[in-house]
């Protein structure tokens, strides 16, 4: 409930929903995590995402390995984001997050971030990034 409340804060004193491809923070409360990364990424339904979808995509990872790092956050754990429900077909994007993860780790400069896990819920998902990681 803590964390419900805390994201019907940061919502009210913004003003507006959230931006695709944008990150929030707030604490973890009673999860096993200190912190939860919040984003909004594309929906894409029964469709292949466009361009400016696997931007957005893209943007969703960035924004929220930009925001690990300015918390100094050793660690960041990503699920599948925007698959499922909202459409992102996992193949594409899990390319997008692996490519997206790897470039931001070797380009930024001074990061914090040493661990960085793909927590995924389907074998399917599994298999894809043990391809993609292997």
């Amino acid at each position: 409930m803590q964390l419900r409340l805390a994201c019907d804060r940061l919502m009210q004193a913004q003003g507006h929903a959230e931006p695709t491809g944008r990150a929030k923070i707030t604490d973890g409360y009673n999860l096993p995590a200190h912190y939860v990364l919040h984003t909004v990424g594309p929906i894409v339904r029964d469709t292949e995402p466009t361009p400016r979808q696997e931007q957005e995509l893209a943007n969703c990872y960035r924004a929220c390995l930009a925001l690990a790092d300015a918390h100094d956050l050793q660690s960041i754990a990503f699920c599948c984001i925007f698959t499922g429900e909202f459409g992102f077909p996992q193949r594409r994007a899990a390319e997008i997050a692996v490519s997206t993860v790897r470039a931001y780790l070797e380009t930024t400069v001074a990061i914090g971030i040493n661990s960085v896990i793909f927590n995924v819920f389907k074998d399917d998902d599994l298999s894809i990034y043990r391809n993609l990681l292997s």
